[in-house]
């Protein structure tokens, strides 16, 4: 399972006096002048310019002019990028367990479902599906891609029909990454295909860009993939 821009100006004035009329306690009049605002794209570029006249009785405010200038670069952030990931359970590992805490002798509620592939995780039941054949599961777990860093998914997980998780974060070349994932179950639990449509990050090496094979309950991993030889895996996979 493994450009826009705006210019702003306000003026205010308050009076107060007492009621002696020959005594004038305090007159303030502000004009605040903001100019101008301007950003365009795809380099961010803003300006801010604020100048301040304050004059009253007692005391002269001296003019004041403050301006800041910043630029971002631009960001890609709505960009779909697709990643096709089989997790294929070679049954080497104890993996996945099953923990029936409900003590019931059918899948119920609360029961645990740890498991240690290439994807690792646990899924606890949330609802069994008689009628289906199958149960309902909420989901949490990361996603191993050797040196290029991990990814992480949470949501429901359907083992009757094909379900989508969120992609909640990741690490390495996936750090600030979102989208969501689709899960096909090819053979529940041992053969399982993914495929991410992730946005918030920079374009994906080609590594991981080839074309899948399609899915299929005769795919098998090769002997060397296996054997995590460094010719037939990604940079820095370990078993």
């Amino acid at each position: 399972m493994a450009s826009s821009s705006f210019a702003l100006r306000t003026a205010s004035s308050f009076s107060l006096k007492s009621a002696n009329p020959r005594s004038s306690l305090l007159t303030t009049s502000t004009t605040k002048n903001f100019l101008p605002f301007t950003s365009s794209n795809p380099s961010l570029t803003r300006t801010l310019k604020l100048n301040t006249t304050s004059p009253h009785s007692y005391t002269s405010v001296p003019n004041r002019s403050f301006t800041c200038r910043s630029q971002a670069e631009p960001s890609d952030s709505a960009k779909v990028q697709e990643l096709s990931v089989y997790e294929i359970n070679e049954r080497d590992r104890g993996s996945p367990a099953y923990l029936r805490l409900s003590q019931k002798t059918v899948n119920s509620l609360g029961d645990l479902v740890p498991f240690s592939n290439k994807a690792t995780g646990i899924c606890v039941l949330i609802q069994n599906k008689a009628e289906k054949k199958g149960d309902r599961y909420e989901a949490i777990y990361s996603f191993y891609f050797g040196d290029y860093g991990h990814l992480s998914v949470q949501g429901s997980y359907l083992t009757y029909e094909d379900t989508y998780l969120a992609v909640t974060g990741g690490s390495g070349i996936f750090e600030g990454v979102y989208g969501q994932v689709k899960l096909n179950q090819i053979v529940f639990p041992f053969k399982l295909f993914y495929t991410f449509y992730l946005k918030g990050i920079k374009d994906l090496p080609q590594e991981l860009l080839a074309k899948p094979v399609e899915p299929s309950p005769a795919v098998e991993p090769s002997p060397a993939a296996k054997a995590c030889e460094p010719h037939a895996v990604i940079a820095g996979f370990t078993d």
